[in-house]
């Protein structure tokens, strides 16, 4: 009876299960790594292969991040790096595409 009166108290909106969650940890590490790849390189114009491959690959992982994903915390980190990964893809396609130059 005293074990169900205690009370779990939720501190932070970040806070995990306790359990662990190796593959989504991956998925969202790599994600957050590619979402900055592309992110950073998508500056440069010379860089598109780099950032729409890097930013294609990251919407990847982090979409089946999210659809895998237990926590709150997973939730939120892959959703920064799906948007890294987006913009970084969307402006390697407007400087010349996955495969601008090396085709044709």
């Amino acid at each position: 009876m005293a074990h169900a009166m205690r009370r779990r108290s939720s501190s932070s909106l970040f806070e995990t299960d306790g359990k662990p969650h190796p593959l989504q940890d991956t998925l969202l590490a790599v994600t957050l790594v590619l979402g900055l790849v592309a992110f950073v390189s998508a500056m440069f114009h010379d860089l598109h292969l780099l950032s729409s491959w890097a930013g294609l690959v990251g919407i990847l992982t982090g979409a089946y991040g999210q659809f895998i994903s237990a926590t709150t915390r997973e939730r939120t980190l892959l959703t920064l790096g799906l948007g890294a990964s987006a913009i970084g893809f969307y402006l390697g396609m407007a400087h010349g595409g996955l495969f601008g130059g090396v085709l044709g």
